[in-house]
């Protein structure tokens, strides 16, 4: 149990809260003051911001100025009003040298008092002298690492309670000497706050643990490694919490690089990234992209739902071959010669002919779409030459009588040919993504072409309905695709786009510098001659494609839209459950490999998913990656895993279960499988209407507002009824894995309905 007490004062230990209160208070309200004259200067400056450039004769450098600034006010903006949300939430009394403290304690010489909060505050008229300090610089850190076996030089930790800009409670820990009653298991600190937490009433949205973190989390958050880190961990370790925690952190840490290549973060449903969506800004971070994996691949929202044996085979890897394959397919030649007449001269197009510029294509190893321009060019030239054995034949049986500049004519003249050029794109035509992956998944020709290797079982699985949607698993194969197929880059395009609209600007401003070396020079003094801009000669067609080609779009808004965006960091949550191809998508939005994967591979659901981190990872970084585990499970009571961790036993006896480190009270209610659900529905919600109550069920007995476990990867409830374990284990290959996720979501209670 923690101390709470006044530590500045003799004061009665009864009247010692409502002092701690009351100083508190008056220090949050100096904290409160310094953030609104913040808000107010930024709010000033993006007004001015906003007059700076002149509407109708705009200088393009002033307009790059002004979006940069602007953007950047909008941001910090942001960050200052989400930080009110809970400004302060701490306190620590820490030893320092004399010269290094900042805030020295009243009659402790050798202390130095550090308010822990959302965001950093300072005195800029006090040589910058720190009022808070932004929860996650390194002089934060003695905050979550102490503890009273190892207090870190920490006399004192105080936990502040606010709502608003009130303080309503405070809660200290003395962590140094023999005086110290906090409670310390397993490393796990702050006791009583961290409790507190844990027995909230849970909702739809996540909590950040911001005020709550503990030492092994604080540690994978602050890892300083610059590649692949995967933090195993099971039910209730926090992975999710420590994953989201660990951007903000990188965000601060190394904000001026992720700024500019954004942070992905992948979570496993649109449900669990709801829940999650509010946990960064509430630190204080904005401009995160969030997706799950079927949407990965901008543009598609997949819907569709595949059997298991289809979901294996197409996150296998063997679906890059038969995509690769299934491109291939496109590049066809003649079944019979074609005779076409180009200028009077008939020439003829014959499979020979074709193969051989097929293969000049080929050879080059470019993407399908890359690829074209040199299979076409090779064909004409072909046909050049043929032609000019037609024209430039000597009856004498002579040398050629065409010379090669001859020749070359034929070949421009061919290529001016629109005919002739519809010919040859039937051989390898322009090709998107998504055309050859419908028409590969609606085609049993097109199947056994492509999957010409494989047994009638993966062909058959293959084969979908034409009107059936997209797929979570089809967000891989089309990425792949667009690697095959060489789809344009869209930023590419946006700065030819640029490139342009500057060369326009530039020959326009030639036009006005001739009329002004021409112009008369007797002008009439009484009349004011119009000065004219380059903006002026630009029609206003031009002008209006200009605005739309502007990009104003944020970095994340960027990165979400382009499927080459080359992330600055990737976090994916329940990581376990990619698949081999989308293992590949992944990695390739991560060129630098700096990436933070998190999940338990005991709750592996998806028949294509990880079974071993090591065997998974290995075609993208070998061995080079960290390994954290999580062994702490602060969420599921003891009571309702110790029926998990029998699961865990058959699922992988080699995993050993994390600690629980709280019990509820209540034991894990076993019901025959005719059991009425809706009156334990009932009775649970009767007992405490602020508690979440979810019901998770087999396929079989499912119906409206019931999960399916792919519902609720990564969610907690309060209460969990857990409907038919025996058929949620046969309806999946992985359903052990399954029921494991299922019993594992509650913070109160299980209750099992039928046999387990």
């Amino acid at each position: 149990m923690t101390t709470t007490r006044n530590s500045e004062s003799g004061s009665d230990i009864h009247n010692a809260p409502a002092i701690a209160i009351s100083q508190e208070q008056a220090y949050v309200d100096v904290l409160f003051g310094r953030l609104d004259d913040e808000v107010t200067r930024s709010n000033q400056r993006l007004a001015e911001v906003m007059k700076d450039v002149d509407p109708y004769n705009p200088d393009p450098e002033a307009l790059v100025r002004r979006e940069t600034e602007y953007h950047g006010l909008n941001q910090k903006l942001d960050r200052l009003n989400l930080a009110q949300l809970g400004l302060v939430f701490g306190r620590i009394d820490v030893e320092s040298v004399a010269e290094d403290a900042e805030n020295p304690v009243v009659g402790h010489p050798g202390l130095d008092r550090r308010y822990i909060g959302r965001m950093g505050l300072d005195v800029r008229e006090d040589n910058y002298r720190t009022l808070l300090l932004d929860w996650r610089s390194p002089m934060a850190r003695p905050f979550y690492l102490a503890t009273t076996v190892s207090p870190e030089g920490v006399h004192m930790r105080r936990h502040i309670r606010t709502r608003g800009r009130v303080v309503t409670g405070v809660d200290d820990e003395v962590l140094s000497g023999n005086s110290s009653e906090a409670l310390e298991q397993g490393g796990v600190g702050s006791e009583s706050v961290l409790h507190q937490a844990l027995e909230q009433a849970r909702s739809g949205h996540m909590r950040n643990i911001v005020e709550t973190i503990q030492r092994e989390q604080d540690e994978i958050i602050r890892d300083t490694t610059r590649g692949v880190m995967v933090v195993q961990g099971g039910p209730g370790t926090g992975k999710t919490a420590v994953a989201l925690h660990r951007v903000a952190y990188l965000l601060y840490t190394w904000r001026d690089q992720l700024a500019k290549t954004g942070v992905l973060i992948i979570g496993p449903n649109k449900t669990f990234l709801e829940y999650i969506s509010h946990v960064l800004p509430e630190l204080g971070e904005t401009g995160v992209v969030l997706s799950t994996i079927g949407e990965l691949f901008p543009g598609i929202e997949p819907t569709g739902k595949e059997s298991a044996l289809t979901r294996e085979i197409k996150g296998s890897e063997e679906m890059a071959n038969i995509l690769a394959e299934a491109v291939k397919a496109y590049q066809v030649t003649p079944e019979r010669t074609i005779f076409i007449t180009v200028d009077g001269i008939e020439i003829s197009i014959d499979e020979k002919t074709v193969a051989k510029s097929r293969t000049r294509a080929r050879r080059a190893r470019q993407p399908h779409n890359m690829a074209r321009p040199i299979f076409r060019e090779h064909l004409i030239e072909q046909l050049a030459h043929q032609m000019a054995q037609i024209i430039g034949a000597d009856p004498l049986g002579g040398k050629n009588l065409l010379s090669a500049a001859d020749i070359d004519q034929l070949h421009d003249d061919l290529l001016d040919d629109a005919a002739l050029l519809t010919i040859i794109d039937d051989f390898w035509p322009e090709l998107r993504p998504q055309d050859v992956l419908y028409d590969l998944l609606t085609s049993e020709e097109r199947i056994d072409v492509a999957a010409a290797g494989y047994d009638e079982e993966t062909r058959s699985s293959l084969l979908r309905g034409e009107l059936d949607p997209w797929a979570p698993t089809d967000a891989a194969l089309l990425d792949e695709l667009a690697l095959l197929v060489g789809l344009p880059d869209p930023e590419e395009a946006r700065e030819k786009a640029d490139a342009k609209w500057r060369e326009q600007i530039e020959d326009a401003q030639e036009v006005l510098d001739v009329l002004s070396s021409s112009q008369s020079s007797d002008i009439d003094d009484d009349i004011e001659a119009e000065v004219l801009s380059a903006f002026d000669v630009i029609d206003a067609e031009t002008l209006a494609q200009r605005q739309t080609v502007t990009d104003n779009r944020t970095t994340a808004q960027r990165a979400q839209a382009d499927h080459k965006w080359a992330y600055g960091h990737v976090i994916v949550d329940e990581a376990q459950e990619l698949s081999p191809m989308e293992w590949r998508m992944v990695f390739r939005r991560s060129p630098s490999r700096w990436m933070t994967l998190v999940g338990d591979i005991a709750q592996t659901g998806s028949p294509a998913g990880v079974d071993d981190w090591a065997e998974s990872l290995w075609p993208f970084v070998e061995k080079r990656f960290r390994h954290h585990e999580l062994t702490v499970n602060y969420r599921t009571p003891a009571e309702i895993m110790t029926v998990a961790n029998k699961l865990l036993e058959d699922i992988n006896p080699n995993i050993a279960p994390a600690m629980a480190i709280r019990e509820s009270g209540r034991e894990v209610l076993q019901l025959p499988i005719d059991a009425d659900v809706d009156e334990v529905i009932q009775r649970l919600t009767e007992e405490d209407p602020r508690r979440t109550v979810a019901v998770i069920s087999s396929y079989e007995h499912h119906r409206d507002n019931f999960y399916v476990v792919d519902d609720i990867k990564g969610l907690e409830f309060d209460h969990v009824i857990v409907l038919d374990p025996a058929g949620i284990i046969e309806e999946s290959p992985q359903g052990l894995q399954d029921l494991y996720v299922a019993v594992t979501r509650a913070t109160q209670s299980l209750t099992i309905i039928g046999d387990l």
